[in-house]
């Protein structure tokens, strides 16, 4: 499984963890077939997972007008998984983390979800 294909199947467990408020271990026994085989997407899902409460602090240190509580849980997914590689992967550049991030908004959220992940992901890197 290439690294866009891990993060895409991290969106759905880590957003499976969110909606249900289940632990990691649970949500990844739902999806053995991809975790077995994919040392990077377990890494992202326990990495995400483990670091929650420090992503959210730096996803609500850089909104602007907006809370935390008002981001659907989609583009709240996509943004932990990005700030993650941002800030505890040394061999993901910001660069690709932000415009796959964007991607993923694309194809998983609404119009307008890409334009704003980008912009709360370029207030973190400045």
């Amino acid at each position: 499984m290439n690294r866009h294909a891990a993060r895409e199947k991290a969106l759905q467990i880590l957003f499976q963890l969110d909606m249900n408020d289940i632990p990691p271990e649970q949500a990844m026994e739902e999806h053995p077939e991809s975790l077995e085989a994919d040392d990077y997407l377990k890494g992202l899902v326990k990495g995400v997972a483990g670091h929650k409460d420090a992503i959210d602090q730096t996803i609500v240190e850089h909104l602007e007008k907006w809370s935390i509580d008002r981001i659907a849980s989609v583009e709240k997914t996509i943004l932990r998984i990005a700030i993650y590689e941002m800030s505890y992967r040394d061999d993901i550049p910001e660069n690709v983390a932000i415009n796959e991030a964007v991607e993923l908004a694309h194809s998983f959220g609404d119009a307008k979800s890409g334009r704003f992940v980008n912009g709360v992901l370029s207030n973190i890197m400045t």
